[in-house]
């Protein structure tokens, strides 16, 4: 099966699937557990500045979640949900 097959196939069975019919396909969900941004952080032992710095985000953001002004969401939230079950983790895996 060429490329092009494989990529229209599954296109069909994402169809399919977003349609309600049933295709065989395996979907997997994952549960992200609401975060205490402050408690991460501090378990990091970083600035508020250092802290943004190593996860890609601008200090203002980071100083609205620690505020309750906004939530993370999407990937910023399941980068916060790692750190806080491992507070080393982007050093060690961006070093």
């Amino acid at each position: 099966m060429s490329a092009y097959e494989r990529i229209k196939q599954g296109r069909t069975e994402a169809i399919a699937h977003a349609e309600g019919q049933k295709t065989g396909a395996r979907v997997h969900r994952v549960e992200v557990p609401e975060v205490d941004v402050v408690a991460i952080r501090a378990s990091t032992g970083l600035s508020q500045a250092e802290f943004a710095r190593s996860i890609g985000v601008a200090k203002g953001t980071l100083l609205n979640w620690e505020h309750g002004r906004r939530r993370p969401t999407g990937p910023g939230r399941v980068l916060l949900a790692m750190i806080a079950k491992r507070p080393s983790l982007v050093g060690e895996l961006l070093e």
